[in-house]
């Protein structure tokens, strides 16, 4: 072969092995698959920092890429976390939801139960509004204090109970109210009893015995009403209802 042609058929098969090896090195190298420790260190300081998108990703990598890890669990509840901190209350639930699916008797299970719980009472609505998240929320509450009844959160749970039970009673006497405002006596009358049999130990328990007395003083049936009036003007005469029937009893003379 001529001396040229030689040095012609190198310097290609050069070119061609720079070529080859040059696509290699352009490529990106893959991304490392970090130990779970590190990855929940991560997202803990994200958490932290309130980087709550690039918290949730570190620990999405860890349920995912390191879902037999003892880190699992924690990293878990803390995707849901990152969610009820940004008061992303439907998707904090779900996560929530998932974890005592998966983990309902590890170390943090009652924390979870509460975060879940909170999920629906920190969406309260007024009274006006509809309740649903009310009862939802102190359904929860209920099960964290059977399920978990040595749980450090169960003490706050039953606080958090008779407050949601407070706010369904407050929304039966507002709506037995309308319907007595609107000439539906009756009607009124069946939330009013609802409340007495059904929330007996409420704070709204005064201004349900003085709308069914008058109730009942609408209806004719005043010597009932007189009863409510005296009930009231004994067991609750410190509250503003209790004062009220004083005044009422007072008129009926």
């Amino acid at each position: 072969m001529p001396e040229h042609l030689a040095i012609l058929t190198r310097i290609l098969l050069a070119s061609l092995l720079l070529a080859s090896g040059g696509c290699a090195w352009l490529r990106p190298a893959p991304t490392p698959i970090l130990p779970p420790d590190e990855l929940y260190s991560q997202g803990e300081n994200e958490l932290g920092r309130r980087r709550y998108l690039e918290a949730r990703d570190s620990f999405r990598k860890i349920v995912e890429r390191h879902p037999n890890s003892s880190w699992a669990p924690r990293a878990r509840f803390l995707l849901g976390e990152a969610w009820y901190r940004e008061a992303e209350f439907d998707k904090a639930v779900k996560e929530f939801e998932t974890f005592l699916a998966f983990y309902p008797r590890h170390q943090i299970a009652d924390l979870v139960q509460f975060r879940l719980a909170m999920s629906y009472y920190d969406q309260l609505k007024p009274v006006e509004q509809d309740q649903g998240l009310t009862a939802k929320a102190m359904e929860q509450f209920r099960k964290l204090v059977k399920e978990y009844p040595d749980s450090r959160y169960a003490t706050d749970a039953l606080a958090k109970i008779d407050i949601c039970r407070g706010r369904l009673a407050q929304k039966e006497v507002w709506v037995a109210t309308y319907y007595f405002s609107q000439g539906n006596p009756s009607a009124a009358r069946q939330r009013l009893e609802f409340v007495l049999k059904e929330y007996p130990r409420t704070l709204v328990v005064p201004e349900t015995l003085y709308t069914l007395a008058e109730v009942n003083f609408a209806e004719g049936k005043n010597r009932e009403a007189v009863d409510l009036l005296r009930q009231l003007a004994k067991d609750y005469a410190f509250t503003e209802w209790g004062k009220r029937a004083v005044q009422r009893l007072r008129a009926q003379r």
